[in-house]
């Protein structure tokens, strides 16, 4: 039973795709709407390529239809969210920077993904599984519901057996299709110089120039099929032959030479080419949504070509928007995406899910961002915090307001959030003075606020958790803060009497103030009574000049604390300090 109601968030990105999708299946399943059948369980789809590190930029190829399906959950529907591992690619290149391996596996290539040794240590069996894992887990946390699909499971059990004998019976309407986006014919190409199809298709998507994708073409004729050599299980195959009737296939092998014939009708080791393999899986899986970047939504791309070739496979295209680009803020630099870009498990270690979510959901697919692993994410985090508020007291707007919905949690239910959230850049100052030590860490952060004081430390995990991994991990050595642990006696004796006056005004001001937000308007005040102004004083009510004295004050006092000019945001540190400490090194 599914509910008919529309969503009331009509003014976003998500909301406008869910409408579309429900219509268009509803459409390819007429008449199951009046008369009381079951209506259509609504599919969706990704496909990543476990080829190495899965990165923050495939992410938006399942999260992009995770939070259509999403929506079209929460309205009633049954949907089910496809992720295709493309684990029966070839294995193209050796991925630089991925701990383990080393120019010996390029041994390899040619092989299927599931072929290929993991990394030195891994756990896992093969290569496709080694990083899979990764994504699964960051996946999980991130609440994506999804029913997985090993396309090396699908092709070695026969399972698009029709599928290909069909592809090779209609492998004449396929190239007459594929002929109309060859803007140069490829010359028939020689066995030995044979190029993989996935790498041929890859070079044309980077604008290297190919001419054409190796779609199956050989000196023989075309062919939409392409198999793992039985010798050396790699695809640098030529079909040379095939016989309709009884599926007869000869194919040659230009890595080991070794050569057979094979019945296609029992055979599987091996796959469609990718622009008629993506089509077949539309019309197999009955597809109604499906993204893809930018390098497959161009004139003549798969996408594009699929749209036609789908149709022989008695199929529909889905609706496909393009998405762009995610970029990174700051170099990552943790050990998994060394020489290469951060993964989503490498952002779960900063950050929150309901914010990685967030950032993908509020930015339409065709829209490109960045994720922050630099001094930015303080800001992404204050952003969010404020937009929290702003649901909380009723100001926010429609928009704001389904994004946060779909980045706080699913049809299913809320992500577990953080119990206390506190401003990310006050954990991250504490973490960063405190180096980890807990009993220190919860000190401050009780002083905050002392009329509500944390009772645990579990109160602000796991925000706290990632916050301390984000100093560890992102902040450079010499960014940390290192308080003084003696007087600067040389810089203090320095001081006229406006700077000895200056420390004189806050250091008899803490005990009374020692909060968050006293300590806030303490340092803030002390220029503007030095100037003759009110500590309470707005800036609208202050000439030009105490800002001047406020940066110059803030100055000295990160010199006197850290030997720098700047640091954390004063009040917090001079609560991480601790009273006593504070007096020793500003005493003048």
């Amino acid at each position: 039973m599914r509910i008919v109601a529309q969503s009331t968030e009509t003014t976003d990105w998500v909301s406008r795709f869910a409408d579309e999708v429900i219509e268009e299946s509803e459409r390819r399943a007429p008449g199951a709407k009046h008369s009381g059948a079951a209506a259509p369980v609504v599919v969706v789809a990704s496909g990543l390529s476990p080829s190495g590190p899965i990165h923050l930029g495939n992410l938006r190829e399942v999260m992009t239809p995770h939070l259509v399906a999403d929506e079209i959950r929460r309205r009633g529907y049954t949907v089910r969210h496809l992720i295709s591992w493309d684990d029966y690619d070839r294995y193209r290149k050796v991925p630089a920077g991925v701990a383990g391996v080393d120019e010996s596996w390029a041994e390899h290539i040619g092989k299927p993904l599931t072929s290929v040794p993991a990394p030195k240590g891994s756990e896992y069996p093969n290569w496709a599984e080694h990083f899979k894992a990764a994504m699964t887990a960051a996946l999980a946390e991130l609440g994506v519901e999804y029913d997985g699909i090993s396309q090396t499971e699908q092709y070695t059990a026969g399972t698009y057996r029709e599928q290909v004998l069909f592809a090779m019976k209609h492998r004449g309407d396929i190239d007459a299709i594929l002929d109309q986006y060859r803007t140069k014919k490829a010359p028939a190409k020689k066995q030995q110089g044979q190029k993989p199809v996935d790498e041929a298709e890859l070079e044309a998507a980077e604008g290297s120039g190919a001419a054409a994708e190796d779609d199956g073409s050989s000196a023989s004729g075309y062919y939409p099929y392409k198999p793992y050599c039985g010798q050396c299980d790699k695809d640098l195959t030529t079909v040379t032959a095939y016989d309709e009737e009884t599926t007869e296939l000869t194919y040659t092998c230009s890595a080991c030479g070794f050569s057979e014939t094979v019945r296609l009708s029992e055979f599987n080791r091996g796959k469609l080419v990718w622009k008629v393999d993506w089509p077949m899986r539309w019309a197999y899986e009955g597809v109604v949504f499906e993204p893809s970047g930018v390098d497959h939504s161009s004139p003549g791309s798969s996408f594009q070509v699929g749209g036609q070739i789908v149709g022989l496979f008695g199929g529909k295209q889905p609706i496909g928007p393009m998405y762009a680009f995610v970029g990174i803020s700051g170099m990552a630099k943790m050990s998994s995406s060394k020489g290469g870009v951060p993964t989503p498990a490498d952002a779960l270690q900063i950050m929150e899910p309901q914010l990685l979510r967030w950032l993908y959901a509020r930015r339409r697919p065709n829209q490109s961002f960045k994720i922050a692993f630099d001094q930015e994410i303080q800001r992404l985090y204050d952003e969010w915090d404020k937009l929290a508020g702003k649901v909380t007291d009723g100001s926010v707007l429609p928009a704001d307001a389904a994004a946060y919905t779909r980045a706080i949690g699913t049809a299913a239910g809320e992500l577990p959030p953080t119990p206390r959230p506190m401003a990310y850049r006050t954990l991250a100052s504490v973490a960063d003075i405190t180096a980890g030590a807990e009993d220190q860490t919860l000190r401050i952060l009780s002083e905050l606020d002392p009329e509500n004081p944390l009772a645990s430390l579990d109160e602000v995990r796991p925000r706290l958790d990632k916050a301390e991994t984000w100093i560890n991990t992102q902040v450079p050595a010499e960014e940390r803060t290192v308080v003084r642990d003696e007087p600067d006696v040389e810089l203090l004796k320095s001081l006229d009497d406006q700077g000895r006056e200056s420390l004189r005004l806050l250091l008899d001001g803490l005990e009374a103030n020692w909060s968050l937000d006293g300590l806030t308007h303490l340092v803030y005040g002390v220029p503007k009574v030095q100037a003759g102004f009110p500590a309470d004083a707005t800036a609208k009510e202050l000439p030009a000049e105490i800002k001047v004295a406020q940066r110059t004050f803030f100055a000295l006092l990160y010199h006197l604390l850290v030997g720098r000019d700047t640091g954390p945001r004063l009040p917090t540190l001079l609560l991480a300090v601790g009273q006593d400490r504070v007096r020793k090194l500003l005493a003048a």
